[in-house]
């Protein structure tokens, strides 16, 4: 008769030690853990954008990366998103308990029309201020690209957002929102050239 084997301590597999880490300390630090992932995140968001232009344009793979991009898409992650995410997910389960009346509808509108407004503007200021910009390249950015990001955030994020504030448990929003915006973010990137 077999003899069930016992799991040898450290022998899990990779995927499974770092899965079990980064639960730790999402519950040990969850702000830097959260700020951490998105940095980390955005910065691949703008390495894939850079890719993919670079690809078309010249039909094959890109030989180099321009780093600025993806160190000011990770200050923006570690800074901005990581963070203010963070407490936004936590403050609307205050704002609106899953128990309130229509509280999925709620919470998307409160996220679909305050909140991701808010983020689009401050991605497009914070970009400029990291790009050494001006106030007028800001105000021609802002008028020639914001309005169209933004119909195009309402189109692709509402769906994600409404599984994400109403499905996905509170500690995980963070991190589901920033594996959309891995896609989102190469997007943006390719709005900022």
């Amino acid at each position: 008769m077999p003899v069930a084997s016992k799991p040898v301590p450290g022998s899990a597999p990779l995927h499974t030690v770092l899965l079990l880490r980064y639960l730790q300390l999402l519950h040990s630090r969850p702000v830097l853990t959260k700020a951490l992932t998105s940095a980390i995140l955005s910065a691949l968001g703008n390495i894939l954008s850079q890719t993919i232009q670079k690809w078309r344009k010249e039909q094959k793979a890109p030989q180099n990366v321009d780093l600025r991009g993806p160190f000011r898409f990770a200050v923006y992650g570690l800074l901005f998103t990581g963070p203010l995410s963070h407490y936004f997910y936590l403050l609307l389960e205050q704002l609106v308990p899953s128990s309130a009346p229509l509280a999925g509808l709620q919470r998307l509108l409160i996220e679909r029309l305050m909140i991701a407004p808010a983020f689009l503007l401050l991605f497009f200021l914070v970009m400029n201020l990291l790009e050494g910009k001006n106030l007028a390249k800001l105000n021609k950015k802002l008028r020639d690209h914001y309005w169209s990001a933004l119909k195009l955030n309402w189109k692709v994020w509402t769906p994600f957002q409404f599984i994400n504030i109403n499905y996905i448990p509170v500690q995980f929003r963070v991190l589901f929102a920033n594996l959309v915006a891995f896609f989102w973010y190469a997007y943006l990137a390719s709005t900022r050239n």
